[in-house]
C-alpha cells in the first residue's frame, strides 16, 4: 500500500488529516483525523458563566459570536433568565453580521479557488466578460480591463501569493471548466468579497465592541446600548452589504452548477442532517418552551433522517463515542456530560511504521483523531448550512422553500441531488441572501423600538445554581454548549461544535463519520492532485487546517508537497 501525501490543504482553519484509499479511480475508504487538542471545557471550570461566554470565543476566530451566543444561552438557562426583545434583536444582528462575514469568506476566499482559475482570466476578453456577466445575471461592479491589467502585473512578478499552491493544472488542466471570461468575473467577485466581509465584521465590531471576540453578548441580554447615530451607521453598512449580496452570491453559485454538474453526483455523506436553529424568532419568548423556541427561529431546528422525515431535537438522544478518539476509555456518553480526559496514542500502529517512496507511513491505529464521535440516536448526522436549509425546506419555510425550488429548477435537479458536494455550495447561499434581508429588518425593528422608548437590554439572574444547554448554530452548523453551575461557578462544561459532527471518526459499529462517508466514492483522476476530494472537504467548510493522504495500491504512485513557508509539518 502506497501513500500520496498533500500537506496541508489550504483555505480552511485548524488541523486536519485525511487519508483515502483509491481503487479504480474512486475513493474506497477514508479516515478523517483532527490533529489539535484544545480542552476548552477544562479552561472554563470554576469560572462564572459570564467568563465562559468570553473565553469560549477563543475556540474560533471566524465564528466567535456563535460560541459566545451558545454559551450565553446555556448560562441563561442555568440562571433562569428570559432575555428582553431588544436583546433578542441585537444578538440576532451581531450573529447575522458574523454569518455574512463567514459565508462570504467561505464562498469566495476559501472555496472558490477549487473552481475558479484567476490565471486563466489573463486570456479573457474584458468586453466579452461584461457581455457574459449580463447574460448570466452576474454583478458587474468591477472594471474588467483594469482588473486584468492588475492580474497581468501580478503574474509577471512570479509571486502568486493568495493564488499560489492551488491545483489549476489538475486532471491535465481539465478540472477547471470556466471559460476565461467567467474566471475574470469570479476573480473580480473574489476581490470584492475581501472588502464586503470586512464590512460585515465592522457591523459586528460596532455592536460587539470589537471583532473577533465580541464583548456585548452576555448572560442576561446585551451590553450594547444603541443610539440613533450608531444605528444609522449600521443600517448604511447593512444596505451596502445587502445590495452586493443580492447581485452576486446566489447567481455565482448557479453558474458553478452549470459548469460543474458532476459535483452534484458525489459527496453525499451520511444523508442525515441535524440543526438546532438560529436567530431567535419574532414571537419571542414562546412561553419558555425550548422546543417551540428552536422550531420558530428564523432558520428553524430539525432532525432529518435518511428519508428526510423531520422530528424535533431531543437532547437525551445526543451521545459521543470515545473508542476511536484520543481520550480515555471506549465509553459512549449521553449529553450533557463533563468528562474530557485526553489520552494520545500513536496515529500509526506501533511496529507498522515504514518508509515507502520517501514517506513515513504505517497502519492506522484504532484511535486516530482528537475529534470525538457525536451521534444522534446512535447514528452519524451532518451539521451545517445544508442541514439548516433542508430542515427549513421540509418545514415549509415561506422564504427558504421558494428560493430552493428556484435553484432546483434552474439547475434541473431534484432535492436529493442537492445532497452532494455542489449542493452544499449552492444551498448555503440561500442563507446569505436571507440573512442580509433579515439584518435590514432587524435594524429597522430596533430603530422603531428605540423611538418608542423601549430601553430594556439586560435582566438579572433568578438564581445562580442550575443546569443549562445552549442549542444554537454557527455558520458551519449545529453548536452545543451545556454547563452545570453551582453558586455562580461552573462545575461542568460540555461542547459539541459543528465540525465535531462532520469530522467524526468511525463509531463503535465501524460506521464512518459524515465527511468520511462523503469522501468515499469521490472520483480521483490524478492521484497527486485529487481535486474532487478537495472540493468535497471544502464543501463542509471544516474548521481545520488539513493534510490529505491518499492510497492507491495499484499504481504505487507517491506525491508530497509542503506549502508551509518554513517547510515544516
Amino acid at each position: 500500500m502506497t501513500r500520496s501525501i498533500i500537506d496541508p490543504i489550504t483555505r480552511i482553519e485548524g488541523h486536519l488529516r485525511v487519508e483515502m484509499e483509491v481503487v479504480n479511480g474512486k475513493v474506497a475508504n477514508a479516515w478523517v483525523s483532527g490533529g489539535c487538542f484544545r480542552g476548552m471545557e477544562l479552561v472554563v471550570e470554576k469560572r462564572t458563566p459570564e467568563d465562559a461566554a468570553q473565553i469560549v470565543q477563543r475556540i474560533c476566530g471566524v465564528c466567535p459570536v456563535s460560541h459566545s451566543h451558545s454559551s450565553t444561552i446555556a448560562g441563561e438557562k442555568s440562571y433562569g433568565i428570559t432575555i428582553s426583545n431588544n436583546a433578542r434583536i441585537i444578538r440576532n444582528m451581531i450573529e447575522g453580521a458574523q454569518f455574512l462575514h463567514s459565508h462570504i469568506l467561505w464562498l469566495y476566499n476559501l472555496a472558490a479557488l477549487d473552481y475558479v482559475n484567476p490565471l486563466n482570466a489573463l486570456s479573457a476578453d474584458p468586453a466579452a466578460a461584461t457581455d457574459l456577466a449580463v447574460q448570466l445575471g452576474l454583478s458587474t461592479n468591477t472594471d474588467y480591463v483594469a482588473l486584468q491589467e492588475r492580474l497581468k502585473k501580478f503574474a509577471a512578478n512570479g509571486q502568486l501569493s493568495i493564488f499560489s499552491g492551488n491545483w489549476f493544472d489538475a486532471d491535465g488542466g481539465a478540472a477547471y471548466k470556466f471559460p476565461a471570461e467567467a474566471d475574470l468575473i469570479l476573480t473580480a467577485h473574489y476581490l470584492e468579497a475581501l472588502t464586503m466581509q470586512s464590512k460585515a465584521s465592522e457591523i459586528a465590531g460596532l455592536m460587539g465592541g470589537k471583532m473577533p471576540h465580541v464583548m456585548t453578548i452576555i448572560p442576561g441580554g446585551t451590553a450594547f446600548v444603541p443610539t440613533e447615530e450608531k444605528l444609522d451607521d449600521i443600517l448604511y453598512l447593512i444596505r451596502e452589504l445587502k445590495a452586493w449580496v443580492d447581485s452576486t452570491v446566489l447567481q455565482d453559485s448557479l453558474v458553478l452548477g452549470q459548469f460543474y454538474t458532476e459535483a452534484l453526483s458525489f459527496g453525499k455523506g451520511c444523508g442525515r442532517y441535524i440543526a438546532w436553529g438560529v436567530f431567535e424568532g419574532p414571537d419571542w419568548p414562546y412561553g419558555g418552551d425550548y422546543t417551540t423556541q428552536m422550531a420558530n427561529r428564523y432558520l428553524p431546528s430539525g432532525v432529518l433522517d435518511a428519508d428526510l422525515s423531520l422530528t424535533d431535537p431531543v437532547e437525551s438522544k445526543i451521545t459521543e463515542y470515545m473508542g476511536h478518539s484520543w481520550y480515555e476509555g471506549t465509553n459512549t456518553y449521553t449529553a450533557p456530560y463533563y468528562v474530557t480526559k485526553p489520552n494520545y496514542t500513536a496515529y500509526y500502529k506501533p511496529g507498522t511504521e515504514r518508509t515507502e517512496n520517501g514517506h513515513e507511513i504505517g497502519d492506522i491505529n484504532d484511535r486516530y483523531s482528537w475529534v470525538k464521535c457525536p451521534q444522534y440516536d446512535g447514528k452519524p448526522y451532518e451539521a451545517g448550512p445544508l442541514s439548516r436549509i433542508l430542515a427549513a425546506y421540509v418545514r415549509g419555510h415561506k422564504e427558504v422553500k421558494p428560493m430552493v425550488d428556484t435553484i432546483l429548477k434552474t439547475l434541473n435537479i431534484k432535492l436529493t441531488d442537492a445532497q452532494s458536494t455542489l449542493g452544499r455550495v449552492a444551498l448555503r447561499q440561500v442563507e446569505t441572501v436571507l440573512v442580509a434581508k433579515w439584518m435590514e429588518e432587524w435594524c429597522l425593528e430596533l430603530i422603531a423600538a428605540l423611538k418608542g422608548g423601549d430601553s430594556e437590554y439586560f435582566r438579572e439572574p433568578e438564581h445562580t445554581t442550575g443546569i443549562g444547554t445552549g442549542f444554537w448554530e454557527a455558520p458551519r452548523g449545529a453548536l452545543y454548549h451545556s454547563e452545570s453551575v453551582k453558586n455562580g461557578k461552573i462545575d461542568g462544561y460540555h461542547i459539541i461544535i459543528p465540525s465535531t459532527w462532520n469530522l467524526a471518526p468511525m463509531n463503535a459499529d465501524g460506521v464512518h463519520g459524515p465527511m468520511e462517508q462523503a469522501l468515499i466514492g469521490v472520483p480521483v483522476e490524478t492521484i497527486d492532485k485529487p481535486i474532487n476530494a478537495l472540493r468535497t472537504v471544502h464543501s463542509f467548510d471544516p474548521c481545520t487546517a488539513c493534510a490529505v493522504h491518499i492510497t492507491e495500491p495499484a499504481t504505487g504512485k507517491s506525491f508530497e508537497t509542503v506549502t508551509n513557508p518554513w517547510g515544516v509539518k
